[in-house]
């Protein structure tokens, strides 16, 4: 006999593949990483990944380049272009702790739904990338 939690797990997968929802197992949509993964790929950019802020951050040349927090983008694209991309359909203020960060916007999953549109953001991000400044490091790393 199989234990509870594990019937549970087997019964919630099947309910979300039969009804065609999205799974959050690590706090961000697998689906939106692997289209994330082969925009950066196909674009030479060689990237790690980190997880924080309950999602995936992606890194370039030592900066945060854009994260995944459930099924939205957090697109890293600079002050210059910040203002005319809230004009567009889907993107909103990022706002983590009650305080808007100028130059970074959530693209909601229906703005990044077609390829076209998560890479036109990605690669805001890779172009706003080299003038971006990095965090400073901590003195353990």
């Amino acid at each position: 006999m199989l234990s509870i939690g594990f019937d549970i797990f087997w019964i919630v997968n099947i309910y979300f593949a039969a009804t065609n929802y999205k799974t959050y197992i690590m706090g961000y949509d697998l689906y939106q990483e692997e289209r994330i993964n082969r925009i950066l790929m196909e674009n030479n950019i060689v990237f790690t990944t980190k997880k924080m802020m309950g999602g995936l951050c992606y890194m370039y040349d030592g900066k945060m380049l854009c994260g995944l927090v459930k099924d939205q983008l957090m697109a890293r694209i600079g002050i210059d272009a910040y203002e005319e991309a809230l004009t567009r359909n889907h993107v909103s203020e990022m706002n983590f702790t009650g305080r808007v960060m100028k130059g970074y916007v959530f693209v909601s999953g229906e703005g990044i739904d077609l390829d076209s549109d998560l890479e036109y953001w990605i690669l805001k991000c890779i172009l706003y990338n080299p003038m971006a400044k990095a965090s400073k490091k901590k003195r353990n790393e």
